[in-house]
């Protein structure tokens, strides 16, 4: 985290470390106040940057370690916009900051700093604000960068483990995606057509639960009970809040929405049992929809959210198949795979934007694990999934769109082998 000077923390501008364990800030670099003024124009604003470390997945999941490092940055994106909107404040992922510029904020390229420990792969840079973001964080680094230049840096990186395994194949990917920075695009429109989504997404009978509450109860579900179901309101609802609306989440993302819904509905009172697709952007549900073969139905299955049935029937065998053959893709009331528009979108901003999907993903992932734990029911995130079978289920026949991620919504089922402790003791 970057931002200027505080009562009660220091009168410098600094570079901080959020240590999650401890819910606290470590002090990375103070420099000169006045640097950051001129930097950041007089607005009040934090700058957010995450960063990955890949073996902290890797020492369990190999090589898939990169793309799950890719959809909990997503996760965090998502909770950093929320958690904002909460405070009145705005988020804003920041296009124009490269990989190299992210490491040099942080002091991820001091060697010294991480001798014996693994060392942190830059993510991206997100703007936190109630004003405007000035031209000069925008636009790139340099700025900010230079102000830095004066500062004094403290902190070592500590070690995580003393054995590791080399997963080269993790470095290649990560080196063959490294984000140069581009301009961002033009700001994101709402769509024409969502007024209806917006509606639908506010008018939920469910009571309210106080924000905070769902966020600290937010928990991924290890078993579902296999029988109970949500009604249609619900589950429309929760759709309906994926998409990009005004406050979402998903209007902090600088790009249009890649990320599509292939849908196995098996408990949903009020919607019949089958396979769904759902776009939440119209131009590329429309390129999807004609990628999609095999599957004659195509009904409308709402009056506004852009949700098709492609048929109808008991699919829970398949979706369990197709993720891992794990019965919790089937016991709970719908699960999902998350379709990306690949080949357009890396064609379009090149080998850095293959982590924008996930991040896209995982963004998508936190707003319905949230919805889930309002809902009074509860979800989790499935990583592993047969990508190919179920590009066979679709039809789908290259790599125009691709699956990324796949998500489970039910009952739970406690474990009671399990003890439950607060989290923090700040919470």
């Amino acid at each position: 985290m970057v931002f200027g000077p505080l009562p009660g923390l220091a009168d410098a501008a600094a570079v901080y470390h959020y240590a999650a364990d401890a819910h606290a800030l470590e002090l990375r670099c103070a420099f000169d106040r006045r640097e950051w003024t001129a930097v950041t124009e007089g607005e009040d604003l934090v700058l957010v940057a995450l960063t990955s470390i890949h073996w902290r997945e890797a020492w369990k999941y190999g090589e898939r370690a990169f793309r799950y490092c890719q959809h909990d940055l997503g996760h965090a994106i998502a909770a950093i916009s929320l958690a904002a909107s909460m405070l009145g404040w705005r988020t804003e992922l920041l296009s124009a900051w490269s990989h190299r510029a992210i490491a040099a904020l942080l002091g991820l390229n001091r060697d010294d700093d991480f001798v014996d420990a693994e060392r942190e792969e830059p993510g991206c840079v997100l703007v936190v604000t109630a004003g405007r973001v000035p031209d000069q964080l925008s636009s790139g680094s340099d700025h900010l960068l230079a102000a830095l230049g004066g500062g004094r840096w403290s902190g070592r990186a500590s070690q995580l483990s003393e054995d590791h395994i080399q997963w080269t194949f993790i470095d290649d990917v990560a080196t063959a995606t490294e984000d140069p920075g581009r301009a961002r695009p033009n700001p994101l429109t709402i769509q024409t057509d969502v007024n209806p989504r917006i509606a639908l997404a506010n008018t939920s009978r469910r009571p309210a639960m106080p924000a905070r509450a769902v966020m600290l109860q937010r928990r991924s579900a290890l078993a579902f009970d296999a029988r109970s179901p949500i009604d249609a309101e619900t589950f429309f609802a929760m759709l309906a809040r994926t998409l990009v609306i005004p406050a979402s989440p998903s209007a902090c993302l600088w790009w249009t929405p890649r990320i599509h819904f292939v849908l196995f509905v098996h408990r949903v009172v009020g919607v019949a049992p089958g396979l769904y697709v759902m776009g939440r952007d119209r131009g590329g549900f429309e390129r999807l929809l004609r990628e999609i073969r095999g599957h004659d139905v195509r009904e409308p299955a709402h009056d506004t959210l852009p949700l098709v049935c492609l048929g109808r029937g008991d699919c829970r065998s398949l979706a369990r198949r197709l993720s891992c053959d794990q019965d919790i893709a089937s016991d709970g009331c719908f699960s999902l795979g998350m379709i990306a528009e690949f080949d357009r979108s890396l064609a379009e901003y090149g080998p850095s934007f293959y982590r924008h999907l996930f991040w896209e993903s995982g963004l998508v992932g936190q707003i319905l694990y949230l919805e889930a734990e309002a809902a009074g029911v509860r979800s989790t995130g499935i990583g592993c999934f047969y990508d190919d079978p179920v590009h066979e289920v679709l039809g789908l026949q290259n790599h125009a769109f691709q699956s990324l991620y796949h998500f489970t919504v039910g009952m739970p089922v406690e474990d009671t082998r399990l003890t439950t402790e607060a989290g923090y003791l700040w919470g």
